[in-house]
Parts: structure tokens; C-alpha cells; sequence
């Protein structure tokens, strides 16, 4: 089963003639710095996890198309289930660069005050679920999340991003079969980035990529180039539409490839070559809209210089913050847990209090 890759913007940032598709410049605008507020945010953080001063991290280095292209072509009331690489989309919805340092420092400004790992990040306000750490589990709940808004008759859609290896966890099956059956309004959004962790594709599954798997539950399926902002943000929109008319769930397989480490927990040079990541960092989906732009006279050195004084600037500011900032109070480890907290958890904190080491 062929599956053509849907491809219109070049590597110089040359629109194909193809594209019919059309994106209105400021919002091309806006997601051009979104991709790079989130690359330097990323970048800080994987500083700060070497020095020390935040416990993990992970990048979204050579994928921020797929998450910022995607949530573009999204609306608010739409609902985001991310993985962990998708920060650039909860960047997009406003979320502000020093509550997601707050976040990654676990203190007491952090939505969640510490009880997730940094980059599980989340917000209510922006219906944004959390990060969960197990792979594949948020693909289920995105089924279950559209049902229930096609059930409560709600124009919207869930979108469930997730890596190429979670389609060997038996949620991905129970998810994509549960949304095809019930044709629920539901986008699963694939990044191919080539690895899950340090194990490659051919090492995963025996089918030609993620597309297929789609067409075997009955879920139409696209495969694009997950680098290309154009190419993305047009079959987003295109499965939001079909979605909320009532034509159920798409599969899109963005293939891209993850230039930097997993996580601060990885080292990729054990198990992939520096000439295989060159040859994708020449498609670097930041520099091919950033070319695209200056073709087109809406950006140009000098204002990409300021935006990328401006973002480091903010993040500084907001890394300054958290270090000043305490850490959640203890009695945070027990509550929004419970109705009414049992006296058993209640004991235990007052004797992990009562520890030298508390």
C-alpha cells in the first residue's frame, strides 16, 4: 500500500505551484515565531538541565512544524492531547514562556506544583490535557473525548499527536478502532521522526510506515511532510472540517526526524550517524518558512535578529523567576487528589514532615 508524501514548500523556501492552499501572512507570521520562541525555549532548557538547576528535559529540535502548523490550523474549543514534544502548540494558544519555566522548575507557580515531570506540561484554560508519561495512553482518551463532544453535539474535534513507536503500544489499535466505529470528530496526528528512543523504524513494524495502519481500521489516512508548514496546516484543516460535518477520524503520518537527543536522558550518537542528521537539518522546517517569508518581503535579518533578542531576553527573565521562586508546599502532595483527603495520607505527610530529610 503506497501512501504519496504531500510536500509544497522546498528547502529554500519555494512554494510549489501545486499549493492552492492559503494561509493569511500575519498567521504565517505568528507561526514562524512560535517555532522559534519554541526552539530557544527548548534549547535553555536542556542548558538548565546540564547545569543542574531543572531535573529533565526534552526538545521538539526539527519538529516544531508539526505542532505549531497543526494548532494553527486548530480553534480554542478544539481539544490538544499532546505527547511531549508538542510545547509548540500550547505556545501557539498563549500560554507564556515563564509559566512553562515555572514548569519546568517544579515550583509553586507551576500548574500542576510539581506533581508531573518537566515537559508534561498542560493548561485547562487552554483546553490543553497534560503530558502522561506511559506512550500511546492520550490516544484513547482523544477517542474518548471526541465521543463525547459528537454525543453533547459540540463542533469540535480532539487531536491526539503522538511518535511513530506509540503505534506499537495496544492503545493506538483500541483508540483508532474505537474512533473509526464510532466515527467520532478526531484527528490523529503521527510525527515519523525515524526513532522511538534509539530503535528505528524497520525495527518497529513491517508495514510501510504509519498511513497504513489507518486505512486497516477504516480511518482515512494522509502522509505529508511533517517540515512543511503549508503541507500540514492544510490537511489539519481539511480533518477538522470533515470531522465536525460528521465524517469521523483521520490519521496523518508527518514525517520528519528528531535532530537532537530523545531526552537529556539519551545519547543518539550510539546508535545513528552525524551525516544522517545533517542531511535533515538542510530541511529544517524553521529555516524553510523563514525563506518562504523572505521571498515573499514579510521578514527579513534585521527582524529576526530582534525576535530572537527579545524571546532570550524573555526567557531569562523568566528563568530569574523560578529560581526565585519556592517550591509547592507539602501539604500539595495530598490534595486535588481526593474529595476530602483520608486520614491515612494525612499521617503519612505529618511523618515524612517529621523526617530530617523532609
Amino acid at each position: 500500500m503506497e501512501f504519496p508524501t504531500l510536500s509544497y514548500l522546498n528547502e529554500h523556501g519555494e512554494l510549489s505551484p501545486d499549493c492552492t492552499y492559503a494561509i493569511p501572512d500575519d498567521l504565517l507570521l505568528k507561526g514562524y515565531k512560535t517555532m522559534v520562541l519554541t526552539r530557544l525555549v527548548d534549547e535553555r532548557m536542556i542548558n538548565l538541565q546540564r547545569q543542574g538547576a531543572i531535573s529533565f528535559a526534552m526538545s521538539s529540535l526539527g519538529e516544531e512544524a508539526c505542532s505549531v502548523a497543526s494548532a494553527a490550523a486548530l480553534q480554542l474549543e478544539d481539544w490538544i492531547y499532546p505527547q511531549y514534544r508538542e510545547d509548540g502548540a500550547i505556545f501557539w494558544r498563549g500560554f507564556s514562556v515563564v509559566q512553562y519555566v515555572h514548569h519546568m522548575f517544579s515550583d509553586s507557580k507551576d500548574l500542576t506544583l510539581g506533581r508531573q515531570m518537566p515537559n508534561h506540561f498542560g493548561s485547562r484554560a487552554l483546553n490543553v490535557v497534560t503530558v502522561s508519561s506511559p506512550i500511546a495512553t492520550q490516544i484513547p482518551h482523544a477517542a474518548g473525548c471526541a465521543y463525547a463532544m459528537k454525543l453533547q453535539g459540540e463542533k469540535a474535534v480532539s487531536i491526539c499527536y503522538f511518535g511513530e513507536g506509540a503505534t506499537s503500544e495496544g492503545d493506538f489499535h483500541t483508540g483508532l478502532n474505537f474512533a473509526a466505529v464510532r466515527k467520532v470528530p478526531a484527528i490523529f496526528f503521527c510525527r515519523n521522526n525515524g526513532y522511538a528512543i534509539s530503535t528505528p523504524c524497520e525495527r518497529q513494524f513491517a508495514s510501510k510506515g504509519i498511513a497504513p495502519k489507518g486505512e486497516g481500521y477504516g480511518v482515512p489516512a494522509f502522509r505529508i511532510d511533517g517540515n512543511d508548514y503549508f503541507a500540514i496546516h492544510e490537511t489539519v484543516s481539511k480533518a477538522r472540517q470533515r470531522a465536525i460535518e460528521g465524517g469521523g477520524p483521520t490519521l496523518i503520518e508527518a514525517m520528519t526526524y528528531r535532530m537532537g537527543a530523545h531526552s537529556t536522558s539519551d545519547d543518539p550518537s550510539q546508535y545513528r550517524t552525524t551525516e544522517e542528521t545533517e542531511i535533515w537539518r538542510a530541511k529544517d522546517p524553521i529555516m524553510r518558512l523563514r525563506r518562504y517569508l523572505e521571498h515573499k518581503s514579510l521578514w527579513d535579518a534585521t527582524q529576526d535578529k530582534a525576535w530572537h533578542e527579545k524571546v532570550t531576553a524573555e526567557i531569562q527573565q523568566a528563568v530569574e523567576e523560578a529560581k526565585q521562586t519556592p517550591k509547592p508546599e507539602k501539604h500539595s502532595l495530598i490534595e486535588n487528589v481526593y474529595f476530602a483527603v483520608p486520614p491515612n495520607l494525612e499521617e503519612q505527610l505529618h511523618e515524612a514532615e517529621k523526617s530530617p530529610h523532609a
